[in-house]
């Protein structure tokens, strides 16, 4: 495995988990279906402020493709998303900040900014940015601060730097081969100092590191492996897609030692959460 070295830098329906996975009985459910919430434009450049001084700096390296490494597209990018629904300042900031060209296929950059999820081989995507700051918005939306976080499904790397700029350090897992070896080229150029990637089965987690103040899965299973529950910290969040055809964007809170509150929320769409290695 190869690592990053790490740098410190200063909801409506639930029901009870127990510890074998088995849902308990609770209230009737109640929940959102669609994308995002609506709110009020906000300014990117007020996000931006509103970030600064927590973030991890990302050293770019200029692009070839006319026009992508100016800030302010990624800004434009951040103000819709702020339209669409997300009204975390530090995670605006965050998508603001990191480049996602550089996470994406040369012929595609020029689709980088839009809100959408690109191939980036191995029958995987990069997720549309507008899910990938709604997950990372539902983590920062429990009041703890993110020292450890655990990312399942690594992919290109993009939503792992965006988490390390909310994030202490940023723990991410993948289990195709060429896409770890191809997250480990995007982010060197970068610097970023909080990342560590492994290669391996995200299923199982990462049991030596744990317990962690939030978990993100990129992948949608049937349920949520019993050893990710295990590996949250009591009080920390974990946000993954549950379903096959269908797919729900679902919240997860370790209440007790033995006990988790679920909340659906979102209609999403992931590719699916397997077991092994490639």
């Amino acid at each position: 495995m190869s690592q990053l070295p790490a740098k410190r830098f200063p909801l409506a329906l639930s029901e009870v988990i127990d510890r074998s996975g088995k849902r308990a009985a609770s209230p009737a459910r109640t929940g959102t279906s669609g994308s995002h919430r609506k709110a009020g434009a906000t300014t990117a450049a007020a996000h931006a402020k509103a970030g600064a001084g927590k973030q991890t700096v990302l050293k770019e390296v200029p692009h070839e493709a006319l026009g992508l490494t100016s800030e302010r597209i990624r800004q434009r990018l951040a103000q819709r998303l702020g339209e669409g629904g997300i009204r975390d300042s530090r995670v605006l900031a965050a998508i603001g900040h990191v480049p996602r060209h550089r996470f994406v296929d040369a012929a595609l950059a020029n689709q980088a900014y839009e809100d959408a999820a690109l191939p980036i081989g191995h029958a995987q995507t990069i997720s549309k940015p507008s899910v990938v700051a709604r997950m990372i918005e539902l983590l920062l939306a429990s009041g703890r601060p993110l020292d450890k976080v655990l990312e399942i499904g690594t992919g290109c790397g993009y939503q792992a730097a965006v988490l390390s700029q909310v994030a202490r350090e940023v723990y991410s897992i993948e289990r195709i081969r060429p896409l770890h070896e191809r997250a480990k080229a995007n982010l060197r150029p970068l610097r970023v100092p909080n990342i560590r990637l492994h290669y391996g089965d995200g299923r199982l987690g990462m049991p030596l590191v744990a317990p962690f103040d939030g978990i993100v899965v990129a992948a949608a299973g049937l349920e949520i492996p019993q050893a990710l529950l295990e590996q949250l910290d009591i009080g920390a969040r974990l946000v993954a897609p549950l379903g096959g055809e269908q797919q729900i964007l679902t919240l997860i809170e370790r209440t007790g030692a033995h006990q988790w509150r679920e909340t659906r929320l979102d209609r999403v769409f992931f590719v699916p959460l397997k077991s092994g290695i490639i």
